[in-house]
Formats: structure tokens, C-alpha cells, sequence
């Protein structure tokens, strides 16, 4: 409670005026003492001219009064403490009850101005506490910062940062300081414990003696008084914020309602940096992506839609194979690093075409491409655009800045369509999205049997697109399995 002294309210030459016009002429003066028997008036009534405020020295004690029986001493009191006392015949307790109304006044007044400083300096701490958030976008480094906060203000041994891991549904430590540092690791199911229950509720908890509350879960980390906050968004709780004593101390209200507001200060840079990472890890995984899938089905994937699944799964898809003819003559002629270096612009070319057409490349086989039409996003006309990047991919060709490479990369495609197998096939250690089936084994046929520029397809992709392209009759292939010979069309384009 704030400290009221009776002297310091007895100063003020205004409030002696008050008592002069609050008692009538007197034959016998009042006293005014301190809460210790000093005198602070020592004759007001009888001649208030010659009242006044005398020093509180031992030399300016007097007598006390009370050995007269005639006279009164009535203290005055603020919340049960006894701040002086009033000693007289007349009118004592008239000027006992209006000190004690100044007592209370001057009290409500320090209180005011106590209160009106708490909030500045809270102000302060939290702009404090912004500033140097605002340009932290790292999780731990935030959580780090928070705690460093709240322990310089507030008494603690332990310290941590908890957040919310969707999939296990459990609270993880993801910043520490004191003995909670030697626990980092720990992980606590989210609807247990203490902080398991400020979580759930997204309410602030104060509690002392902790040990005695059944929530409490027995650990290294032994806590006498803990305070523990929510982290929260708009929507929803992310995490919450412990500090703790493993003295026996009491923490306040007052320390509640700050911890709190350190935390709710935290709760938006905590919850942007969290969406930066997540911002960031889907960018590379996008970027991972669109290096075989085109940039739309790698949107796809990401955005998880219906449409788009790399369970395994049977599926009706356009395959395209593409190799350079007489590769291995070809490399002869090169260094190893200007074979590598051509063969990536290459295959940076192809790719681009690839996705244009809304293919996915499945795999570089040494020189060769194996491109899918249909898989993992289904496509309509996906015959269609099969051919419509073979062609591209041959004009490309042509048109590249490399003049060997448009002399010696004469490359030959197959093009197939039918239902195969597509998913994620492999080892636990290693797994591919591919496809398997006959189709696939058809398409690589054709594209063994295609001259350089030439672009051969199936029936099936023939009858689906004849009204979109010019064919010729090739021939027929025998093919392992099957009964009838599969016919072979030759797409004819203009150079």
C-alpha cells in the first residue's frame, strides 16, 4: 500500500485553514500526534493564529494527554492503520473523522498517480518489446527475447516458450532459460498439465504452492509459483509462455497482468514469423517441385486439391519418351563438362516445353526424357497436348542458340496413352512418383524405332487427335504379351 504520512498532509497551509473553519472558538487546544506520540499541532482551538506545525524531534514531545481523564484521544485511520491521533476535550472526533477523510484522499490521489506511472511504464516496455521484435522473423530468436523480457521483471529460476505441434498434438519447447534448458526436449500432450490447460482454455493461470495442484506434472524442472500465458491469434491458440520459481515465493496479480501483457505484445511477431517459415518451406518445396512438375501442378500439389494425388492409383495418361539419336557417338567429340553443360541446356529447353503443354517429367534417363500427360493432375485432351509438346519440342530444338547443339541433339519420340499404374514406387529409402504398365513400354518402343525429328504414336493417341494433326501410317509393332500388333502412326508437322 502506498506509504500516507499525517505530517506531510498537516503541511499544506490550506488544510490548516480547513481546520480553523472547521472547529469553533475552544477553551482547551487540540492536539495532533503521529502514529508514534510526536507532536505535529500542538494547539489548535483556542487561538488558531498561534496554531502551527511543530518538528517531530524528540524535544517537541509532550505529555501524553491521556493522564488527563477529562480529555479524548481518537486516532486517525487509513485501512485499518493507525496514522496519528487527535487528542482534546472538544470537537475531537469531528477532526478526527476529517483527517482521516484528507488521509483517504490523499491515498486515492497516490494510487491515481501510481497507477497512471504503471501504465506508462508499461507502454514503455511493451513499445520497448515491439521495437525489437519488428524485424525478428525467427521463431526461437522471438521466443528467446520474450522470456528474457519477462525474467528481467520478473523473479524466476525457469523460463520457455511452448508451440503447438498439429501433429502430434503436443506443446513443444522451442526457447528456454535456467533449469528449463536442461528439459528443451520435452514434448507435452496439449490438453495436460498445467500449461496443457491454459492451452485448451487460452486463459492466463497464475498458481503458487504449484506442487500441491493436481495439473501439475512431476519433472527436473521443479516449480514452486509458475505464471503461464497463452499465445494467442485471432482465431485460435498456437502456444503458450511459462515462468516459474522453484523458491517458495508468491507471485502477484500485478505480476500476472504484466506477464500477460509481455506475451499478448509477443503472440502477432511470433505468429508472422511462424508464417514465414511455413512461407519459406513452401517455397522450397514448390521450387523442388517445379523441377518436375509443371509450375500449375506444382501450385496443385501444394494446395493439396482434389484433383492432384500421388497415392498410388491406376490412371488413363499420355506417356511421352524422347532420346537423342547416336548419343553415345556424339560424346566422343565433347569434354565431359561441355557434354554436361549442353546437355542441361537441353534438357532446360525440353522441360519448358514440357510444362507449357501441362506434362510432368517423370525422369532423365541418361539423354533420354520420359514426360507424363494426366498424372498426378488429371488434364482433358492429355493426347492432345502429348503431341502438341513433341512438336514443340522438336521446333525447339532447332531454334536453340547453340549451334551444336542444334546440328548433333536429333532426337526421336514415342507417344503413348492408356491406363497404367502411377504413384509413388520405390523403397522406404527411396521413392519415385513414376508409372508402370504396358503402355509405358510401348511408348519407350516407338521411341526407339523414331529417326531423328520423327514423332510416332499409338492408335489410341491417333484416334483421339486426327482432327487436330496430320498422320501417316507407319507400320505395326509386335509387342511382348499381347495379342494383336499395335499400330503405329507418324505425326506429320511442319519444320
Amino acid at each position: 500500500m502506498q506509504s500516507i504520512s499525517l505530517k506531510k498532509i498537516l503541511l499544506k497551509r490550506e488544510i490548516l485553514s480547513l481546520l480553523k473553519g472547521l472547529v469553533t472558538k475552544l477553551t482547551d487546544p487540540i492536539v495532533i500526534q503521529d502514529q508514534g506520540g510526536q507532536v505535529l499541532v500542538a494547539d489548535l482551538g483556542v487561538d488558531m493564529d498561534k496554531a502551527d506545525i511543530i518538528s517531530t524531534s524528540s524535544s517537541d514531545s509532550i505529555k501524553d494527554p491521556l493522564v488527563n481523564a477529562d480529555l479524548q484521544k481518537i486516532p486517525v485511520v487509513l485501512s485499518n492503520e493507525i496514522l496519528g491521533w487527535v487528542v482534546g476535550k472538544e470537537q475531537v472526533e469531528q477532526v478526527a473523522n476529517f483527517l482521516n477523510y484528507l488521509a483517504k484522499r490523499e491515498f486515492e490521489q497516490k494510487m491515481l498517480a501510481a497507477d497512471a506511472l504503471d501504465k506508462y511504464r508499461e507502454i514503455n516496455l511493451l513499445y520497448t518489446i515491439a521495437s525489437k521484435m519488428s524485424n525478428c522473423l525467427d521463431v526461437k530468436e522471438i521466443g528467446t527475447l520474450v522470456i528474457e523480457e519477462a525474467s528481467r521483471l520478473i523473479t524466476c529460476t525457469s523460463a520457455s516458450v511452448m508451440l503447438h505441434n498439429h501433429q502430434t498434438n503436443s506443446l513443444e519447447v522451442v526457447s528456454a532459460k535456467g533449469t528449463a534448458e536442461h528439459i528443451s526436449s520435452l514434448n507435452v500432450p496439449a490438453n495436460v498439465g498445467i500449461a496443457g490447460y491454459v492451452f485448451t482454455t487460452g486463459k492466463s493461470e497464475l498458481v503458487n504452492d504449484a506442487m500441491r495442484d493436481p495439473r501439475y506434472i512431476v519433472n527436473e524442472n521443479e516449480c514452486y509459483a509458475i505464471i503461464c500465458a497463452p499465445i494467442l491469434t485471432k482465431d485460435r491458440t498456437i502456444g503458450v509462455v511459462n515462468i516459474s520459481n522453484s523458491e517458495p515465493i508468491s507471485y502477484t496479480s500485478q505480476d500476472l497482468k504484466l506477464f500477460t501483457a509481455i506475451v499478448t505484445q509477443a503472440s502477432g511477431a511470433i505468429e508472422n514469423a511462424i508464417l514465414h517459415e511455413s512461407k519459406l518451406r513452401e517455397q522450397r518445396i514448390k521450387s523442388n517441385l517445379e523441377r518436375y512438375l509443371s509450375p500449375q501442378v506444382a501450385e496443385a500439389v501444394i494446395n493439396e486439391k482434389e484433383e492432384v494425388s500421388l497415392t498410388t492409383s491406376k490412371r488413363k495418361i499420355a506417356m511421352l519418351f524422347s532420346d537423342i539419336r547416336n548419343f553415345t557417338t556424339k560424346c566422343e567429340e565433347l569434354e565431359p563438362e561441355q557434354l554436361v553443360s549442353y546437355l542441361n541446356e537441353y534438357f532446360t529447353q525440353m522441360v519448358d516445353v514440357v510444362f507449357n503443354h501441362q506434362g510432368t517429367v517423370n525422369k532423365f534417363v541418361g539423354d533420354m526424357i520420359v514426360a507424363m500427360f494426366g498424372a498426378p493432375s488429371s488434364i482433358a485432351d492429355r493426347e492432345y497436348w502429348a503431341i502438341a509438346a513433341a512438336i514443340n519440342m522438336q521446333k525447339r530444338i532447332k531454334n536453340l542458340p547453340i549451334d551444336w547443339i542444334r546440328k548433333n541433339f536429333i532426337t526421336g519420340i514415342g507417344i503413348s496413352s492408356g491406363e497404367v499404374i502411377v504413384g509413388n514406387i520405390g523403397s522406404p529409402q527411396h521413392m519415385d512418383y513414376t508409372a508402370i504398365g504396358d503402355e509405358m513400354n510401348i511408348a519407350s518402343r516407338l521411341q526407339g524405332l523414331a529417326k531423328g525429328g520423327q514423332i510416332l504414336v499409338t492408335r489410341s493417341v491417333y484416334e483421339a487427335t486426327q482432327a487436330n494433326f496430320e498422320f501417316r501410317e507407319f507400320g505395326t509393332l509386335p509387342v511382348k504379351g499381347k495379342k494383336n500388333l499395335v499400330e503405329i502412326f507418324e505425326v506429320i508437322y511442319e519444320d
